[in-house]
This record gives C-alpha cells, sequence and structure tokens, in this order.
C-alpha cells in the first residue's frame, strides 16, 4: 500500500527533524508559509511503511554555509 504526505523538515545544530507532516499540500502549506527559520516542505511517498520518494518543494531560510 502506498502512501503520501507532505512534511516539514526544521534544522537545529546542522541536523534535520521532522516537524510535522500532513495528508494533504494545503495546511502543510500553511504552516509552512509562517515560519521565518530554516526549513524545508517535502513530498514524502511510504510504500509498506518504507519511505521510496523524498521530493524538497521549497525550502527557506540560511541557504549558506557560515563560518
Amino acid at each position: 500500500m502506498q502512501a503520501e504526505q507532505f512534511e516539514i523538515w526544521l534544522e537545529n545544530k546542522g541536523r534535520w527533524n521532522l516537524h510535522a507532516s500532513f495528508l494533504s499540500f494545503e495546511p502543510a502549506s500553511a504552516v509552512f508559509s509562517n515560519r521565518t527559520y530554516r526549513q524545508k516542505l517535502v513530498r514524502a511517498v511510504y510504500e509498506d511503511g518504507k519511505l521510496v520518494l523524498q521530493e524538497v518543494i521549497a525550502e527557506v531560510g540560511r541557504t549558506r554555509e557560515e563560518p
């Protein structure tokens, strides 16, 4: 069985952590647009509980490594 969800990932001290997941794009997009720090909106597809596709839809925040 295949399932799709939209995930918001936040960066904290160089590590990406899953913050929230949604079954549809609209609420995920609304939550994503209300944040200002480093984050990614990801479309994830799972098959039998295993991740088979992860597509970054949008990324905001610091995009360049700082010294």
